[in-house]
């Protein structure tokens, strides 16, 4: 356990980078997240050393930015560091990070747009596509983004519950903030006091004609209450609501062109009863029965949240029709609507209702909305594909017209990209033999970085003479190899004899430089290795080192490929493959 003067030396350390970062003024919640990032270990003292932290938070911030990042630099030299190799990084990323067109009309400033999920499922990439870009255009006008949870068909597209956080936390993790939120089911009355006014303005009526009325639409003719005056629609919208009307037995609809060519637009329904008794809604029960429409909700919401672009797929072009009705009814300014192609990610299944059917017909075969063989936003994280990938594909596919079709083989390029700036490598031995080491008598220790670009942080594992070792099947084939950072052996009747250490001797036969695992405290590893809609089982030994990742850490597992930590307990780890 760290010393009080060790914990004090973190703490300080890491309130002089939160204050270098930050224009000179340290974060006591930042300061306290990065130590337990780094140190989980001393999350049982986290009361003790809040006191600790909050005091030299308060010492640093008195600092000049120049005393500040002198003294980072002269006595934290790792941390400072650290904190310039972060800063390339994000420097490095920025340049190559893809630029979207200009957004028509757009005033800096003024610009309103909106990500509105229905939460009767979890998000996916393709789901993200909207939401990452009306982030972004939000962001680079100045402006401001809305989340807005449309949940108003209990029967159909019933919410779930937990879908609400569930979908928060996705769009936390990629990154996209918003600046207000809204849920639809809790705005019911602005909707009835809108509905009420299209009744009295004529833009509106009550439908009575039950199931008869699709034919006469579809002949371009109406129920004859479409001609009935204010008063009487009036009247019967009161008679939907007390419950004097059942299910299927009236509706609102929105007066439109009846010789439209498209049947779906003439006359729209806008409000429709549910029977909520049988149908509940997860947040208010039954406490409604009569419940908009997409079409008709979103345009109120759209004008009354000041939305000024609405960025989504090209299938909801008919849909922006109908809603034009309702701005026209009110003599409101539209947004500017851009309609994009479907994305979808080559090889995984898109669709919310095929996976929850698949999750519920296959008990015990899948892991959850989160299984990384699903092409959800919680699926592509448990697999260890990085917010940054998803964010760059998306951008770099921005707001085309047509479809798309995202190669996974361009998704895992992206994320190994980032990856291979950050990810430590630890070694992992697949369809392991073990061979016994000769030395001659002497221990030796290998000293190996666990990155490249880190050669000044390392791990040491020593080997004695007689002790075992794993290396891979197809390795013990050789007859010389080098083990990566130990020496170089021989393979000799069931045995790894030393020949030398010089790295030169191996260069100069072109030995195989192999990963290799200690018998004595070695980590046993079940790789789970998604292929379509099957998941593979890969069974080996990492080296001791493993144990210091925890659930999330992501790590390139030498010679085999990127893999996330999924579960973590001692001497036994689960990981999932992303990708080579």
């Amino acid at each position: 356990m760290a010393e009080a003067g060790d914990v004090e030396r973190l703490v300080k350390g890491y309130a002089l980078l939160n204050a270098v970062r930050y224009g000179g003024k340290a974060s006591l919640g930042s300061v306290m997240s990065m130590l337990f990032s780094d140190h989980p270990e001393l999350r049982p003292r986290a009361r003790e050393i809040a006191a600790i932290a909050r005091r030299l938070v308060e010492w640093v911030n008195q600092l000049t930015p120049s005393e500040q990042e002198e003294l980072l630099k002269r006595d934290y030299s790792d941390i400072y560091e650290r904190h310039l190799r972060e800063e390339a990084e994000k420097r490095a990323r920025a340049e190559r990070r893809p630029s979207l067109p200009p957004l028509p009309g757009a005033v800096e400033g003024r610009v309103v747009t909106r990500f509105a999920p229905n939460p009767d499922f979890v998000i996916h990439i393709g789901n993200a596509r909207p939401a990452i870009l009306s982030h972004e255009y939000a962001r680079m006008y100045k402006g401001r983004m809305v989340l807005r949870f449309e949940d108003t068909d209990p029967r159909t597209k019933t919410p779930l519950r937990e879908a609400y956080d569930l979908i928060r936390q996705d769009l936390k993790w990629l990154g996209v903030k918003w600046d207000e939120e809204y849920i639809q089911s809790l705005r019911m009355e602005i909707y009835y006091e809108h509905a009420r006014k299209m009744l009295e303005r004529g833009c509106a009526y009550v439908d009575t004609c039950g199931e008869e009325s699709r034919e006469l639409l579809r002949q371009g003719r109406a129920c004859p209450t479409r001609d009935n005056p204010p008063e009487w629609q009036l009247e019967q919208w009161e008679k939907m609501l007390d419950g004097t009307y059942g299910e299927g037995e009236a509706v609102v609809r929105v007066k439109t062109d009846l010789n439209h060519p498209n049947p779906s637009v003439r006359d729209w329904v806008a409000f429709r009863i549910i029977d909520t008794e049988k149908y509940p809604h997860p947040l208010v029960g039954g406490k409604y029965r009569v419940w908009p429409t997409y079409n008709y909700a979103v345009s109120i919401d759209d004008h009354l949240m000041g939305i000024t672009h609405v960025l989504r797929g090209k299938e909801h072009q008919v849909n922006t029709e109908k809603q034009l009705y309702v701005y026209k009814c009110f003599n409101w300014d539209p947004p500017v609507f851009i309609h994009f192609g479907r994305l979808k990610l080559e090889g995984f299944i898109m669709s919310k209702s095929k996976i929850r059917k698949l999750i519920e017909e296959n008990p015990g075969r899948f892991m959850g909305y989160d299984d990384p063989r699903f092409g959800t936003i919680a699926g592509l994280r448990r697999r260890g594909i990085l917010a940054e990938a998803i964010r760059e594909a998306i951008l770099e596919v921005g707001v085309r017209p047509g479809d798309a079709t995202l190669s996974w083989a361009n998704l895992a390029a992206i994320n190994r990209k980032l990856l291979d700036e950050r990810a430590d490598r630890v070694m992992f031995v697949s369809k392991p033999v073990k061979l016994r080491v000769v030395t001659g008598g002497e221990c030796l220790t290998a000293s190996i970085p666990l990155h490249p670009n880190r050669p000044n942080e390392t791990r040491e594992i020593t080997v004695c003479d007689g002790d075992e070792v794993y290396i891979e099947e197809d390795d013990a084939r050789e007859r010389e190899v080098r083990l990566m950072g130990l020496g170089n052996f021989s393979l000799e009747n069931g045995s790894l004899r030393l020949v030398s250490v010089d790295l030169g001797y191996a260069r100069e036969r072109s030995l195989s430089v192999i990963q290799w695992a200690p018998v004595k405290g070695s980590v046993k590893v079940t790789v789970l290795i998604p292929e379509g809609l099957e998941l593979k089982t890969v069974e080996g030994y990492a080296e001791p080192h493993l144990e210091r990742y925890r659930v999330d850490s992501i790590l390139q597992f030498v010679r085999f490929g990127f893999v996330r930590v999924d579960e973590a307990a001692k001497g036994s780890y689960k990981v999932i493959f992303a990708h080579k």
